[in-house]
């Protein structure tokens, strides 16, 4: 590509170049033939002489042979240069065959042909680029991407998350079809003879691999190394292979206007006002002041402290001059996914962007525009990947006081993680929750609805966007796991309240804080003697 964009900011040098050369023979030849001076002129013959005639025609001759022979060597140099430009713009096609850009490989629709070697053109390029026959530097051990090995039955992976496991069976569909296909690639590959021969070859199968080892580079493509069992004991059969990524396609360009798109938030409740009071201090500033296309729906479930949580929104919607508030109670036991559902049939009026949350949610305005633009109504649902807090009073126990909440919304991993095992917090159109079925209302208590719902949008033909957002956080509270629960939610309850107090580190330090307080005891007294 540098090599290309070399000789394209050199073809208008050239040109000039030819330019410049051909006025300067130009005026070399007006000059030239421009009568020269008494002292430089060739002695003409005389006016009187009897030879008069004769030595005009001389003078005349030489003077054409002169003009003759110029024109000939400029004709020649021009021609030299000529045949230069043509040898160097033949030699920049040639560049940009081997090299194409992307993004005009899909242009000229009316040559297939040619859009076909570009294409495998470029894919060589991308061949080439990738560390298929040779390394290339790196800055700093960071940058090395490292791989992933596989056998036919297990993938061991470096990053994993909270839902993934460091040995586990491709569960994704597309990871899982991707392998079983390079395998049986490399085996088709071991069973195809290498030129003409009568000799029988051994017949290669799956059961002969080993092990594999691939990796991704998201620029280039994947890298596939796999070992199959050779034909002695200590003998193998290596295979690599390469998934180029084809050039980037523009698919859609559009406008997208999200002026009157409005959000209703729904929160289901129990008891838990002064949480209540701390979500309506976020609603009040970002929803309200900073968005303003935003709708509350609170379902109250019972009736203790429920005269202080409506008071709380009764003084917002004063202070602030916001209507836009919907108050639901029922007198029936807390559900979740009951309080989501009777919200979200309540409303009345045009369709609407519903966003599920929960009164221990912190989101930004930002998070509010990415909502909107990651649902349509009938395509896509939006499902975000929340960064969950760790217990404040953990991460900052050894500072002096522990930081306001603004600022304890950090994501880094002494601070947090990606929630990605929880599906609640989500944004959809509230025609596609009515179409899909809704909540299943068999569910009490906490837990599960969510993941149900969830299921449910992947059975269907809608878009699920799943994906880590910045702007929605998960604020530490102590958990309760009640006895009332069936052992599975039990179970998940505890599993998730393990997973929110701290990180691996931090736990550690709590686990050998004598060890680490007897060894700081030592170094002190050995620091006085």
């Amino acid at each position: 590509m540098m090599l290309r964009r070399g000789f394209i900011l050199f073809l208008p040098r050239l040109v000039g170049l030819l330019v410049v050369a051909c006025c300067s023979m130009s005026i070399v030849y007006m000059l030239a033939c421009t009568p020269k001076g008494d002292s430089q002129q060739l002695a003409l013959p005389r006016v009187h002489s009897p030879t008069v005639k004769e030595g005009y025609e001389a003078v005349l001759q030489e003077r054409e042979e002169q003009h003759h022979n110029y024109i000939i060597s400029l004709k020649k140099q021009i021609a030299e240069l000529k045949a230069e430009l043509q040898g160097r713009t033949e030699q920049l096609k040639k560049m940009q065959n081997q090299h194409p850009d992307p993004l005009d490989i899909w242009v000229d629709h009316s040559n297939p042909e040619k859009v076909q070697a570009n294409l495998l053109a470029f894919l060589r390029s991308q061949v080439d680029k990738a560390e298929v026959h040779s390394g290339i530097k790196l800055s700093t051990e960071y940058a090395a991407v490292p791989f992933e090995s596989f056998t036919l039955q297990k993938v061991y992976q470096l990053e994993t998350g909270l839902t993934r496991h460091p040995e586990e069976k491709p569960v994704r569909k597309d990871k899982r079809e991707e392998l079983v296909e390079v395998i049986e690639l490399a085996v088709g590959s071991l069973n195809k003879p290498e030129g003409v021969s009568n000799a029988k070859h051994r017949v290669y199968t799956t059961s002969d691999f080993v092990e594999g080892i691939y990796r991704t580079e998201k620029n280039k493509g994947t890298l596939y190394e796999l070992t199959f069992k050779g034909d002695a004991k200590h003998q193998f059969k290596k295979i690599v292979l390469f998934r180029p990524f084809g050039p980037v396609m523009k698919v859609k360009n559009e406008n997208v206007n999200m002026a009157d798109t409005l959000i209703n938030v729904i929160v289901p409740l129990a008891k838990r006002a002064s949480k209540f009071r701390q979500f309506m201090q976020n609603f009040r500033e970002m929803g309200i002041h900073q968005d303003g296309r935003i709708h509350l729906t609170v379902v109250y479930f019972g009736k203790e402290q429920m005269n202080e949580v409506k008071s709380i929104l009764e003084n917002t919607s004063k202070s602030a001059n916001f209507k836009n508030f919907t108050f639901i109670q029922l007198n029936e036991e807390f559900s979740r996914g009951k309080g989501l559902d009777v919200g979200a049939r309540f409303w009345k009026g045009n369709n609407v962007v519903l966003f599920f949350c929960d009164v221990d949610i912190y989101f930004t305005a930002e998070f509010l525009n990415s909502c909107r633009l990651n649902t349509q109504p009938g395509k896509k649902v939006f499902y975000p990947v929340l960064f969950s807090q760790y217990n404040p009073s953990i991460i900052y126990g050894h500072h002096d006081s522990i930081p306001s909440l603004e600022q304890q919304l950090i994501i880094k991993k002494e601070t947090g993680f990606w929630r990605d095992f929880g599906f609640g917090m989500t944004c959809q159109y509230r025609s596609d929750f009515i179409n899909i079925g809704g909540f299943d209302l068999d569910i009490k208590g906490w837990g599960g609805e969510d993941v149900h719902l969830y299921r449910k949008y992947l059975h269907s033909n809608l878009i699920v966007i799943r994906t880590p957002v910045r702007g929605l956080f998960h604020l530490w509270h102590e958990k309760q796991c009640l006895d009332e629960l069936t052992p599975e939610q039990y179970k998940m309850c505890m599993q998730s309240k393990a997973m929110n107090e701290a990180s691996h580190g931090q736990l550690g330090m709590l686990v050998f804080k004598q060890e680490i307080e007897t060894h700081l005891h030592r170094q002190k007294l050995s620091s006085k003697k």
